[in-house]
């Protein structure tokens, strides 16, 4: 990648992080649930969950139908390009920075901390994408995710609304931990299996496998946290009575 792409890059992402902005300051103006309403501590939250979710949307169809399109691609993982892969990969690390910031300038570091991991890894890892150009079908893969998130979030909006019919949640939990094993579970093991196997652990390698490892244990926790919430209830230890307006992750 020439320094003329990589300026170019940065605006792509640049334009992503305003974009993003943008949209939350929709997210704000929108109405919100009269259980969100009664609850200012949940403010922020729903509007940040709307933002992922838009995120969500976007960049899961995108990464989905760009791979369809173009299924080639998944012959070389390490070196395979496309145009559209190289803007996906800018349009998300725009949303990781924003939502970075989103956490950061609005205090709430502390009850979403593992966001905060998370997208340090993913906007460093992203980052090295862009720059050298390698690893950006990997990268597709990997964004496939945001398809499963669009389910996680409905999940997470849906309870933070006290929606009052419990079909809508039971028909969505179902299809939520399809998704997560199809777009979430599945492509996260065929990366770790090919990274182990295939790709030398030095260099960009190395750190990309490091962040790959890190990931199948944040994935596998929050895995274990939706099965114990959604499914195996009376396993959930410590939960009764707490207030989780602040937390953003699948506690509750």
């Amino acid at each position: 990648m020439g320094p003329g792409w990589r300026a170019a890059s940065a605006a792509m992402v640049g334009g992503s992080v305003a974009i993003f902005g943008a949209l939350c300051r929709v997210a704000t103006a929108l109405p919100r649930p009269a259980a969100v309403r009664s609850r200012p501590g949940r403010a922020w939250r729903w509007r940040n969950l709307l933002v992922s979710f838009a995120h969500s949307v976007l960049a899961g169809l995108w990464a989905l139908f760009s791979l369809w399109y173009s299924p080639d691609l998944l012959s070389n993982i390490q070196d395979g390009y496309s145009v559209s892969g190289h803007l996906l990969v800018c349009f998300s690390s725009g949303y990781f920075i924003h939502d970075t910031l989103d956490i950061i300038f609005n205090h709430q570091s502390r009850s979403s901390w593992e966001y905060l991991v998370h997208h340090a890894m993913a906007i460093s890892a992203f980052v090295s994408l862009i720059i050298t150009g390698r690893f950006l079908v990997a990268a597709m893969l990997l964004l496939l995710v945001e398809v499963s998130n669009i389910f996680l979030t409905v999940r997470m909006l849906l309870k933070m609304s006290n929606v009052p019919s419990p079909a809508l949640y039971e028909a969505n939990k179902y299809i939520n931990l399809v998704m997560y094993f199809a777009f979430r579970l599945a492509p996260q093991a065929y990366l770790t299996w090919y990274f182990l196997r295939y790709v030398e652990v030095q260099g960009q390698g190395a750190f990309l496998t490091t962040n790959l490892l890190l990931l199948d244990a944040m994935i596998l926790m929050y895995f274990s946290r939706l099965l114990r919430s959604d499914f195996f209830p009376s396993l959930r230890k410590g939960s009764a009575g707490r207030d989780v307006d602040g937390e953003k992750f699948l506690i509750d």
